[in-house]
């Protein structure tokens, strides 16, 4: 889920007596983030925000990294992809990957990497000799994540080696697809974040002020177009008119799924 560039309306901090080894991450992190790190000093995070006057905290304690702001928390977790996976292995379908034609050793573009669920089950499809790149405009999102899938500690050991190979990338996807030569990847792939939200999910709720409000435009799949060796996928809700005014005339996905996947194919245009 791509978003703008946030204000730096936010700072690095850490849990309650934290170990050097989390007060070092903590550091790491505000030095990535371009933000301070600042001692928690046995504050709740609401005091500590409202002493330093930031709208948010990243939070790093031993067990995870997350973002807290409004109430809500954000951090990674892979979500339904374990269980994508296990149904994949018992041979069942996956709507993305099968709108993807996905196959092993495909390079697949995720512009709109928000949690990186999906770019993990395509990971797996993909194998050791496909390549997965994620894009996530907002610096938060990207950071919590990359840390996440280079470290959850994931039981399965097809799960870790799906998310190891996922790389992301902190930057705006039409500028990033705007530099990339032509049939630079087989596969484009867009999760814009749904103007309508179709259900209350924790972990959508915490993630949407940091996600991008904005449309995907024609300029974008214009830029998509050019970049895909095959196919651009758009996932959106059913019925939705985005499907129509970015120019997605065939739609697959289950008959009676409530998400459904706008189709490109470029060899057709």
């Amino acid at each position: 889920m791509s978003g703008p560039q946030q204000k730096k309306s936010f700072a690095v901090t850490t849990s309650h007596r934290p170990s050097k080894a989390t007060i070092d991450l903590a550091k790491h992190f505000a030095k990535k983030l371009g933000v301070p790190f600042v001692e928690r000093n046995d504050l709740s995070q609401k005091a500590l925000a409202d002493t330093l006057k930031v709208r948010g905290l990243v939070v790093v304690s031993a067990n995870r990294v997350s973002y807290f702001e409004g109430g809500r928390e954000f951090f990674f977790h892979p979500g339904l992809a374990s269980l994508r996976i296990k149904e994949l292995k018992n041979g069942k379908t996956d709507q993305m990957i099968k709108a993807m034609s996905l196959i092993p050793g495909d390079y697949v573009l995720d512009c709109t990497l928000g949690l990186g669920s999906d770019a993990i089950v395509a990971s797996y499809v993909a194998g050791v000799e496909g390549r997965i790149t994620g894009l996530e405009d907002s610096s938060v999102i990207a950071a919590l994540v990359q840390h996440g899938l280079a470290n959850y500690p994931a039981p399965e050991k097809d799960l870790a080696l799906a998310m190891r190979r996922v790389r992301v990338i902190n930057i705006n996807h039409k500028e990033y697809l705007a530099g990339l030569a032509p049939q630079s990847y087989d596969i484009v792939y867009f999760d814009p974040m749904f103007r309508i939200p179709r259900c209350h999910s924790p972990a959508i709720d915490s993630i949407r002020p940091l996600a991008n409000p904005h449309p995907l435009d024609r300029e974008t799949i214009d830029l998509a177009l050019k970049v895909a060796a095959r196919r651009v996928v758009m996932k959106e809700r059913r019925g939705s008119t985005e499907f129509q005014r970015l120019g997605f005339h065939r739609i697959e996905g289950g008959k009676y799924a409530p998400v459904v996947y706008g189709v490109i194919e470029r060899k057709r245009l």
